[in-house]
């Protein structure tokens, strides 16, 4: 199985590096109810890493890549960068049993012993249960509960390790996590990633940045004005709002809206508001360009004592791409990246990129490094006139670039290995 990252450090225009990159073969075994939780992470530091399945009951594998932007600072991707597969490690021990299943989870598990209840079947189907039927889960979506919580638990480590630690800052975290056959992706901030199979592109992500998340964020200033401060409004306008303009009826939203509307401007408008500007420019309260990743807890406005954390978010959004309901060639891959790459590069123009290499290569094992290494090579641009260009001439990336190609093909017959 050949898995290639390419990365260069702020785009090869200076020595400072934010990305960190993770790439494991972890073992899953069934919770030991007897051990302590913070022993049970130690022993799985021991089996992170193994490719031979452990001939024991009660034992799976999972394949792990991660890319992490670190914002004011590396500490926070660095810790991140350790950590999060462990957890995602632990939140899937209590479902060891469970997932080999193509049937519906059980309702619950015994507390002492972990193993499925017994009094958990689904009731028959007669008028005298019609009120209490239960919603079926399925183990796909046990894995996603158990990263989405994974990131959470992630998020409150990085909260109380900040001190001892001095982890300052954040990180976006983008996380696909291979489990029977079954690739799962998740994102928490502007980091990306993309299937490139045949002539097509599937994405597998999106961006939460103030724009694609302002009625979120709106909605939670709306409930909670206290989060303000008394120095930012809720509403967005087109532009800041002029002392002239009071009493004039100008251009809004609020959290309800995704069109526009005109109100009469009142004292309160004249605030700043809470998110302002447009595409990467755009802000949370003038501060931050994404919102959600991990860290951040110290993060405050600029010369007060507005904390932004509760408007950022460490839960992940989780996409699912089945690798059973396609057979993959060897020039089908995913394509992950921070979002140094994105700012330059469009899904059409990634594919494009992959593709012209793949055709130009016969070597199969090195074919997926030299695409990694080509996208990143397009991205960064050359020297020209004291600045960085791209061939057609607009500007360079000027970002941390971290890039994954994986092999789809390569995925499936790992699979079918085990």
């Amino acid at each position: 199985m050949f898995i290639f990252v390419h990365r260069v450090i702020n785009a090869g225009k200076s020595q400072h590096n934010e990305d960190q990159a993770c790439c494991e073969c972890v073992t899953v075994r069934k919770r030991d109810r007897k051990m302590k939780k913070h022993k049970e992470l130690q022993e799985q530091t021991k089996v992170t890493g193994q490719k031979d399945l452990p001939q024991e009951e009660n034992v799976f594998q999972f394949y792990y890549w991660g890319l992490f932007d670190g914002h004011a600072g590396s500490s926070c991707a660095i810790e991140v960068s350790q950590l999060l597969h462990l957890h995602i490690c632990d939140q899937l021990r209590d479902l060891v049993q469970i997932l080999p299943q193509t049937t519906a989870a059980p309702l619950s598990l015994d507390s002492s012993s972990g193993k499925i209840a017994e009094n958990t079947q689904t009731p028959s189907l007669d008028s005298s249960v019609r009120f209490h039927l239960e919603k079926q889960v399925f183990p796909e979506s046990l894995v996603i509960g158990a990263i989405e919580n994974a990131f959470k638990v992630m998020d409150e480590q990085v909260k109380r390790d900040r001190i001892n630690k001095k982890i300052e800052g954040g990180c976006c975290a983008l996380v696909a996590v291979f489990l029977m056959s079954k690739l799962y992706v998740a994102n928490a901030g502007d980091s990306r990633a993309i299937i490139i199979r045949k002539e097509e592109t599937i994405p597998m992500s999106r961006e939460f940045t103030p724009e694609t998340e302002r009625q979120r964020i709106q909605f939670l200033a709306f409930l909670k004005p206290e989060l303000l401060g008394n120095e930012f409004t809720y509403l967005e306008f087109p532009r800041r709002i002029q002392q002239k303009e009071l009493k004039k009826r100008m251009l809004y939203r609020d959290h309800t809206m995704t069109g526009w509307a005109y109100k009469t401007i009142e004292a309160d408008d004249m605030k700043f508001p809470l998110i302002y500007g447009e595409g990467k420019k755009a802000r949370v309260m003038a501060t931050i360009g994404v919102t959600r990743g991990l860290g951040d807890h110290d993060l405050k406005v600029f010369n007060s004592n507005i904390y932004i954390k509760p408007f950022l978010s460490c839960v992940p959004d989780v996409k699912v791409y089945d690798l059973k309901k396609c057979e993959h060639s060897i020039d089908d891959v995913m394509v992950m990246a921070t979002d140094g790459l994105w700012d330059v590069l469009n899904d059409k123009q990634v594919a494009d990129i992959v593709q012209r290499v793949f055709a130009s290569q016969v070597d199969i094992p090195n074919r997926y490094n030299h695409a990694a290494q080509e996208l990143v090579i397009q991205t960064r641009g050359i020297l020209k006139e004291n600045s960085w260009r791209l061939p057609n001439g607009t500007m360079a990336s000027g970002d941390d670039i971290s890039v994954f190609v994986i092999p789809l093909a390569g995925l499936t017959s790992e699979h079918r290995h085990h």
